[in-house]
């Protein structure tokens, strides 16, 4: 009965709002409301930085009613803005008590429902990371992380979640480089699963950020022999699962032509470094005996006869506009090509 006679009561105080604000014989509201209660706490933010707060019977009215009702108020927003999938992306640029943003959030999520958005994603900068209990106590879950930003993610509809993972794989080459004398251009590592094991493997290192495959190729052998090379082709690939940090590995063996011969191996990371002759790369024990390690030393040995094609890089222009690169077997099907596709 106090329940109903309270919902009444604020609901004439609502819909008379301009008499409200200029009759002095409205008695003053309760100064708070014990939490959990029938009437939670809305916030309204009035012209200048003064925060106050004003009970707004939610469980008395429709969502899109109380929005409507928040909107006449004043109640701010947080900035978001709308992505191409039917959700909206907030970056959080400046600082913000968290009470404050926990606030906004609860409003800003109400009308992203009230709208049938989707996903909503908000980026939060390190420096902001007072804001982050408040994301997820507010149903926000970790998608990924940054050295700079933490990325959080919801779904909003009550259907299957939709938003798409975060990367699934780590990205890492291999590298031939053979020279005249059928020598190819091999290491011993000072560090990880082959350190001081006696093993001669290629040059390998791990694609960063925004790197071509053949760029990767070319920096891998330089940083770590010293030895400057052109990319010539990609010659296979293989995709191994739970790997780095549960993630699937992609690996893709590339053949490049060097430019240079003098050896100066990075020693932080190069036990050794030499040229060998193919056939004693080979016919090491490990190679022979690992599937992976001997098929590709086949392929290599294969392409030195004269005996396999790999693929080439042709470059090409995205949707978006970006430079990309299509990978082909020029051999078999330059013909489907003119050389100006082939200018970068």
């Amino acid at each position: 009965m106090l329940k109903a006679r309270a919902c009444n009561r604020y609901s004439c105080l609502l819909a008379n709002s301009k008499s409200f604000l200029s009759s002095s014989s409205v008695p003053s509201l309760p100064k708070r409301t014990p939490l959990g209660s029938a009437y939670p706490f809305c916030p309204v933010f009035p012209e200048g930085n003064n925060i106050s707060k004003c009970l707004i019977p939610r469980t008395c009215m429709p969502a899109s009613a109380a929005l409507e009702v928040m909107e006449d108020r004043g109640i701010k927003l947080l900035n978001a803005k709308e992505d191409s999938y039917g959700g909206v992306v907030v970056n959080v640029e400046e600082p913000m008590d968290s009470v404050v943003f926990a606030s906004l959030l609860q409003s800003s999520m109400s009308k992203w429902r009230e709208q049938g958005k989707k996903g909503v994603w908000i980026k939060l900068p390190i420096k902001y990371v007072n804001l982050v209990e408040a994301v997820v106590k507010a149903g926000f879950r970790y998608h990924h992380a940054e050295p700079d930003y933490l990325m959080l993610v919801h779904w909003i509809p009550k259907t299957a979640d939709l938003l798409p993972a975060n990367a699934s794989h780590v990205v890492g080459i291999g590298a031939l480089v053979m020279n005249d004398n059928r020598e190819v251009l091999v290491v011993q590592e000072c560090n990880g699963w082959f350190k001081g094991t006696g093993i001669w493997k290629l040059p390998t290192g791990t694609i960063e950020e925004g790197e071509d495959i053949s760029a990767a190729a070319v920096r891998e052998v330089k940083e770590e022999t010293g030895i400057e090379t052109e990319f010539v082709e990609v010659l296979a690939f293989r995709q191994s699962h739970k790997s780095f940090f549960q993630k699937s590995d992609m690996f893709i063996v590339c053949m490049l032509q060097p430019r240079s011969f003098d050896i100066q191996m990075q020693t932080s990371e190069i036990a050794a470094a030499q040229w060998m002759p193919i056939e004693d790369y080979a016919a090491q024990p490990f190679v022979k005996q690992n599937l992976g390690f001997g098929s590709i030393a086949k392929i290599c040995l294969e392409k030195l006869d004269g005996k396999y094609t790999g693929f080439t890089p042709l470059p090409t222009i995205s949707t978006s506009g970006k430079k990309t690169y299509l990978y082909f077997n020029k051999h078999l099907a330059g013909h489907l090509f003119s050389s100006k596709d082939h200018q970068a």
